[in-house]
């Protein structure tokens, strides 16, 4: 059956995108020839919401992020490493949230989990 996710971003500077992922994300990856990059990530999770037109999450669209253990840490790193972060760590109820850019104006979301990440259940038929 399924046994995982494949997500994509699309950028006008894609070799810079590879390159932020390698360097400054230090995701691994396989090499697939002619700079063709597949990154592997460590873990998934996927959520479904409702649609809300009025904050831009029209039905039918998705959304990527990475989420953390420790978002303060995490940040501090990633701004070591020169990445640049557009907005404060908020509260968004269900994480502590921030966003950052990465090339050809992808902008990410980055949260830690206020939900217990744990507690999985799996129904069957």
């Amino acid at each position: 059956m399924i046994k995982g996710v494949h997500t994509m971003f699309y950028s006008s500077k894609v070799e810079e995108l590879r390159k932020f992922i390698k360097e400054k994300l230090q995701f691994t990856y396989s090499d697939l020839g002619e700079g063709w990059l597949i990154f592997d990530l460590p873990e998934a999770d996927m959520g479904c919401h409702p649609a809300d037109a009025d904050d831009g999450s029209l039905s039918g669209t998705h959304n990527i992020s990475f989420y953390c253990d420790d978002i303060n840490e995490t940040v501090k790193e990633l701004k070591s490493r020169g990445v640049e972060f557009v907005d404060e760590i908020t509260n968004a109820g269900y994480g502590l949230v921030t966003h950052f850019i990465m090339p050809g104006k992808v902008e990410v979301q980055l949260y830690e989990p206020l939900y217990d990440k744990s507690a999985k259940k799996k129904e069957s038929n």
